[in-house]
């Protein structure tokens, strides 16, 4: 089973817990060069109910990205939680989207090293 992809088993097949991760190799299917790794643990409970299916998704971890002041990498956590209520049009439920757009919503739009950890040589002529 690919991940992100919840198979649907008919009507009122109940709950079922997921855990996944999300690394580097899942945000370079969106085209994104922001993110130059990742480690981030996705857990979702899927309740269907046959016609529509509740999610309630936590994800935790880390994304590294280009310092806006410096260009070295930077580490960052992330965190987001989500409730969603779908209607799919098929047997299977693809999560993908939503966890790529929480994990993106959820890195800050100013990314920089706290002060003195950026990188020495670059300050220098950031200074001049």
């Amino acid at each position: 089973m690919q991940p992100f992809i919840v198979k649907l088993n008919g009507p009122a097949s109940g709950r079922t817990a997921f855990n996944w991760k999300a690394d580097k190799a899942f945000f370079d299917q969106f085209g994104n060069p922001d993110i130059l790794d990742a480690d981030v643990e996705v857990q979702a409970l899927v309740a269907d109910h046959g016609v529509t299916v509740d999610v309630k998704c936590t994800i935790e971890g880390t994304v590294v990205v280009p310092c806006d002041r410096c260009l070295d990498d930077l580490e960052i956590e992330v965190a987001a939680d989500f409730e969603e209520t779908y209607t799919p049009e098929s047997d299977e439920l693809d999560l993908s989207q939503d966890v790529y757009d929480y994990v993106c919503t959820a890195i800050p739009l100013q990314r920089v090293h706290p002060d003195g950890e950026c990188n020495p040589e670059t300050i220098k002529f950031l200074s001049k």
